[in-house]
């Protein structure tokens, strides 16, 4: 038993192997050794063990994102013409927990008819509600029957609100049409706005799939699990195949980590299963590698096919974000402006645990539809679009929004100060990207796109049109708002009814009018969202689960088309979008996962 940077030479061969140790291979690992601690697992990862203070420290998140991170990996795309020809990067974890020990730490469940729509047989919301209460101890309000008590994961409010802005943003936000939802997350709530929870403890630590799931057993003093092994610092090159059957993986030190390394591979055989959790960007790139995939992209990468299944990293999707910053009047405890921008002495806030340690700043969220007047004046495409996949499913709304206290960019950008920002983010894109290899090593390029806004009929950039002109009007209405920060903010011509504000002595009047914009207006919003928007991390379905005619790479089962023995266990899975921050659906994902996987292996585990 234990936590390597050096995998002991006498472990040669294990029972399963896990090929990444993100959120949903750390719970996947956990449950296997607690059905039956005699299995031997090893789980590899890349990145290195959870122990940096921005994985700990909720108010410390931002660090990750940093392009200097050694907890995150940022994967590059390629230039693409409907983003005024920019070439995004995706960020995922990279760290022992995954995105789930770097992510922004929102609590929010997928909707209803979002696991129904997967359409797979043992993952309707009916079939996942069982997990998703056995993964969390809920200490939020709603109806007693859709949480769980008993889970690893602490969901709560944490230590530390900042009450004023919340209540104020509320406030705003039922002046422009939507109430007030005690509880967003029971699968069917919809259309109103939420005081957060978070994946924080009521003491104001990160609880990440690594700490809540696999540490523990690690630590158990009386050595219950042995046979639990995890190696950091190690990427995972490819599976072993042999007679279409997975019998290991080849794997090597991480040259970030460990550069002295470099150059040299392993192997390490499994006697009953291998499965890839490296994530939505990292699963499809070591399928590819080991020969699983189109023989197109196979044979232009140089690697010898074993398995022929196109869907492999053939329909890339996230969630696009835009986040709106503005000038406030909040106190400087009220914000994170402070920490991010190095004012605060974060060595003295950790030495006297202070409470504000413990808070991601956000303290609400959103999931938001339009009007029936909204959609008809977004066209009569919009309307056809809306009608067919909307309008008789009342749980699925159009975005998503947050309050963020902080400026949410470069600090260096504005005067020293106190801001807030809205992010929205739209779900259920109709675009589609790709996630290709173009080599067979793991540093070798990538062929990535995003594909965001290059939907026919440019619906997705329609929603954040949309989404953009409603979170403004929301932001207007706060009393803590003084104007917008005009440099993030659409150019909107001079003397346009649109333009940035700059205020200076207080609210805008309780009776402010919504914002009038021309066709000319929007034609500048557009040309901005699409030289703007981003990723929000929440990458998926780039390996999903469908037959293997419509693109899908796994089963029901979570097995690989062409290859026994081979399973995936993460957000590439999905076959189609949920409306929700996704840390939440790839820790139900492992917890489903590991269920499969105990009955197939007659490990004797219950649900």
């Amino acid at each position: 038993m234990g936590l390597y940077t050096k995998l002991p030479s006498d472990i040669q061969e294990v029972d399963v192997i896990i090929a990444g140790g993100g959120t949903a291979g750390c719970v996947v690992a956990a449950r296997l050794a607690q059905a039956n601690p005699s299995i031997s697992i090893l789980v590899i990862e890349g990145g290195t063990n959870n122990e940096a203070p921005s994985i700990t420290f909720p108010a410390l998140f931002l660090a990750n994102l940093l392009p200097t991170s050694k907890t995150n990996l940022f994967y590059a795309g390629i230039p693409e013409a409907q983003l005024g020809g920019r070439s995004l990067i995706v960020p995922s974890g990279g760290v022992l927990s995954g995105g789930s020990g770097t992510n922004l730490l929102m609590y929010t469940r997928a909707q209803r008819s979002d696991f129904d729509s997967w359409n797979t047989a043992g993952w309707s919301a009916d079939d996942m509600l069982p997990y998703l209460r056995k993964l969390e101890t809920y200490h939020g309000p709603g109806p007693k029957q859709v949480h769980g008590y008993k889970g690893p994961v602490q969901v709560s409010g944490g230590p530390f609100r900042a009450l004023r802005s919340e209540s104020d943003f509320i406030a705003a936000a039922k002046q422009v049409g939507w109430p007030e939802i005690e509880d967003l997350q029971t699968l069917d709530a919809n259309n109103g706005v939420q005081r957060a929870v978070r994946y924080v403890s009521p003491e104001g630590r990160r609880q990440d799939a690594a700490t809540t799931y696999v540490k523990p057993l690690l630590a158990d003093k009386h050595n219950k699990y042995p046979n639990l092994h995890v190696l950091v610092e190690h990427q995972v090159v490819r599976v072993l195949v042999e007679n279409k059957r997975a019998v290991g993986v080849e794997f090597q030190a991480n040259p970030d980590f460990q550069p002295g390394e470099t150059g040299s591979t392993h192997t390490i055989r499994a006697r009953k299963l291998v499965v890839v959790s490296c994530g939505a960007c990292g699963t499809p790139l070591v399928l590819e590698r080991s020969g699983i995939g189109s023989r197109e992209v196979l044979d232009r990468a140089g690697v010898q096919q074993v398995a022929d299944v196109p869907g492999v990293g053939h329909q890339y999707l996230d969630h696009n974000l835009v986040v709106y910053p503005y000038k406030s009047s909040l106190n400087p405890d009220e914000t994170l402006d402070a920490i991010v921008s190095g004012r605060a002495n974060v060595p003295e806030l950790i030495q006297n645990q202070a409470p504000i340690l413990g808070w991601n700043s956000m303290d609400i969220t959103m999931k938001i539809r339009p009007t029936d007047e909204d959609v008809a004046a977004l066209g009569p495409g919009f309307q056809s679009v809306w009608d067919r996949d909307f309008r008789n499913k009342p749980d699925r709304p159009l975005a998503m929004m947050s309050l963020v206290n902080a400026f949410p960019g470069d600090p260096s950008s504005v005067p020293p100060g106190q801001y807030f920002a809205v992010s929205v983010f739209t779900v259920y894109p109709y675009s589609r990207g790709h996630l290709h290899i173009t080599g067979p090593s793991v540093g070798d390029p990538l062929d990535f796109a995003t594909g965001f806004f290059s939907d026919a009929g440019d619906i997705d950039i329609k929603k954040h049109m949309w989404a953009y002109k409603k979170q403004r009007e929301i932001a207007r209405r706060m009393d803590v708002y003084r104007g917008e920060i005009a440099a993030a903010h659409p150019p909107f011509p001079a003397g346009s009814k649109a333009a940035a504000i700059d205020l200076v002595d207080g609210p805008l009047p309780k009776d402010v009018t919504d914002i009038e914009y021309t066709a000319e207006d929007d034609a500048v919003l557009e040309k901005w969202l699409r030289e703007n928007v981003g990723t929000t991390w929440h990458s998926l379905g780039t390996c999903k689960m469908a037959p293997r005619d419509q693109y899908g790479v796994v089963d029901a089962n979570l097995s690989v088309y062409g290859v026994e023995g081979l399973k995936i266990a993460d957000l590439s899975i999905p076959p189609s979008n949920v409306a929700a921050n996704t840390n939440n659906t790839a820790l139900a994902i492992g917890e489903r996962a590991a269920d499969i996987f105990i009955a197939e292996l007659g490990l004797g585990g219950k649900k």
